[in-house]
C-alpha cells in the first residue's frame, strides 16, 4: 500500500489512466469487429470505410500511447491485406 502522498496520487492516476486506456482499446476492439464483419459479408466499399475508421483509432491509440506505434502498424498492415485480397478476389 501507498503510504506517501506522491504514491498515493500516483495510484489514483494509475486508475484513471487505466480505465481510459481500457476503454479506448475496447472501442478499437469493436471497431476491428466491424471492419471483419462488413469483410465477411464481401462488401468492399463498406468494408473500405470501416477500415479507414479502423486505421484512425489505431493511429490514435498509437499517438496517446495506448498501443506502440509499431504494433498499430502491424495491425493497419493486416487488415489492408485482408482488405485487399477481397478486392483482388473474382467476382
Amino acid at each position: 500500500m501507498a503510504h506517501s502522498l506522491s504514491a498515493k496520487k500516483r495510484v489514483r492516476q494509475n486508475l484513471k489512466e487505466r480505465a481510459r486506456n481500457r476503454a479506448r482499446k475496447d472501442a478499437l476492439k469493436d471497431q476491428t469487429k466491424s471492419f471483419l464483419g462488413a469483410l465477411a459479408k464481401g462488401n468492399a466499399k463498406t468494408a473500405a470505410t470501416e477500415l479507414n475508421k479502423t486505421v484512425v483509432l489505431l493511429d490514435r491509440l498509437a499517438a496517446r500511447n495506448t498501443i506502440h506505434k509499431n504494433n498499430a502498424a502491424r495491425r493497419r498492415s493486416r487488415l489492408t491485406r485482408k482488405l485487399n485480397a477481397l478486392a483482388a478476389k473474382p467476382a
